[in-house]
């Protein structure tokens, strides 16, 4: 009898409605979220799809310097529908709203946006009280880069290094190495967006689960990358299921171009976008600088730990290939990444006063230590393989791995850059009038 109850138990289940089991929806601000208010507004009203409990702190309404604004305790309206907060006559500038409130069942809700009286606000990733990337937010984002680089550098590689010479064993290795950067680029791209709205909430990550993450999701050009790029990485995830599945490398190319789509996200996402004077060279530059520098990383990580290992016979042509690849990258990142230096550091001397400027030298001193491992790679390993002189296979492989190493080190170095400010361009002063001189 217990099979039928379990069954029949089940069935009721599933007729309920599940609105009668869901948390609080909320359904409308007011101010809005991004609002550039003309006045002050009188309160800050939420207003949901079913009825909730409101506590006297359950808004909270700061400016832009922290001082709470409320003038009064939050309360119901609306029948119950609603939770509104009084405000003192608001200055102009930016303000952040914080809330939470209690559904019947159980589960708080909670959400934060900004607006602003007679300015535009800031993000709801730069509201006050947020502090910024955290060192775990850090790592995830170093994760996803290195996720990007074995995605599209190792999917270059195959197509554009080996093509058709390749073998089973390098077939398994290939798969395995750009699966696992397809799993980091979606699961640490989810825990580097979850990591940022806890900032932004202020709240521990167990109470994000019925968080309001609209405000992160579509009101930033963060959350608007990071839902274009996670589906983005499950399209290319499905691309090369099916070209495994099928044996059919030719899936490769649309996975591969939108991988390149891809790293564009993070171009139209970044400091190239948002900077006040940004352009659409800057924004070419940074995707031509991530792209080379995921080929590069992508590329270095495939010879060394798939080809290498896998496929002697084709380790000497697979490095000639890629050596001469190699020095159009560099090449590419070196312009791309010195356009940008001139672009975003108004002086020299903010190489070593700005944060920004100190992180880039860190960079490019990495940089400058793999390139010149690089040439020695180009300029004394592949010319010896050209001319037929035997190298020793160890000696180069673990000279590829070192190189590799280092390369992902510089990725660790750019998810702490993406996130410093560069420093501010001086103001241009209006040039005198001729009155003025008299």
């Amino acid at each position: 009898m217990r099979a039928p109850a379990l069954v029949a138990a089940v069935l009721v289940a599933l007729a309920l409605p599940s609105s009668a089991l869901a948390h609080a929806v909320l359904l409308e601000r007011a101010p809005t979220y991004g609002a550039r208010l003309a006045s002050s507004p009188q309160s800050v009203s939420l207003r949901f799809d079913q009825q909730i409990d409101v506590f006297s702190d359950s808004i909270d309404v700061r400016s832009s310097s922290g001082k709470v604004v409320t003038a009064g305790p939050a309360h119901r309206t609306g029948g119950g529908l609603a939770a509104t907060v009084p405000l003192h006559r608001l200055a102009k500038g930016a303000y952040t709203v914080r809330w939470h409130v209690t559904s019947y069942e159980g589960h708080v809700v909670s959400g934060v946006y900004t607006f602003g009286v007679r300015v535009k606000p800031p993000p709801a990733t730069e509201a006050y009280g947020a502090g910024g990337p955290t060192f775990f937010e850090y790592v995830a984002k170093w994760g996803y880069f290195v996720g990007l680089a074995l995605l599209v550098g190792g999917l270059a590689f195959r197509l554009l290094v080996l093509g058709r010479r390749t073998t089973p064993a390098v077939e398994r290795r290939f798969y395995l190495v750009v699966g696992a950067g397809v799993v980091a680029g979606i699961e640490l791209g989810i825990l580097g967006f979850i990591l940022r709205a806890r900032d932004a909430f202020q709240l521990p990550l167990g109470q994000l689960l019925y968080g309001d993450l609209s405000p992160l999701a579509e009101g930033t050009r963060f959350g608007t990358a990071f839902i274009a790029m996670t589906l983005g990485f499950a399209l290319v995830a499905a691309l090369l299921f099916v070209a495994w599945l099928l044996e059919r490398p030719v899936l490769l190319w649309p996975a591969f171009a939108l991988g390149l789509v891809l790293c564009s996200g993070l171009s139209l996402s970044g400091h190239s976008a948002v900077e006040v004077g940004s352009s659409w060279k800057s924004e070419l530059a940074d995707w031509v600088h991530l792209c080379a520098a995921c080929f590069w990383v992508g590329g270095l990580v495939q010879l060394a730990f798939v080809v290498w290992p896998a496929a002697p016979g084709l380790r000497r042509e697979a490095f000639l290939r890629f050596s001469q690849l190699a020095a159009v990258l560099v090449g590419l990142m070196v312009l791309a990444g010195a356009y940008l230096a001139y672009e975003r550091l108004p002086t020299v001397s903010d190489l070593w006063q700005a944060r920004y400027g100190q992180v880039l030298l860190v960079k490019s001193g990495l940089v400058l230590l793999a390139l010149s491992w690089g040439a020695l790679h180009h300029f004394v390993v592949a010319p010896a393989l050209e001319r037929g002189r035997g190298v020793g296979s160890r000696a180069v492989s673990r000279s590829l791995r070192g190189e590799s190493a280092v390369a992902i080190a510089i990725l660790l170095v750019v998810a702490v850059l993406v996130d410093a400010n560069p420093p501010a361009k001086p103001v241009k002063q209006p040039a005198p009038t001729s009155a003025a001189r008299r």
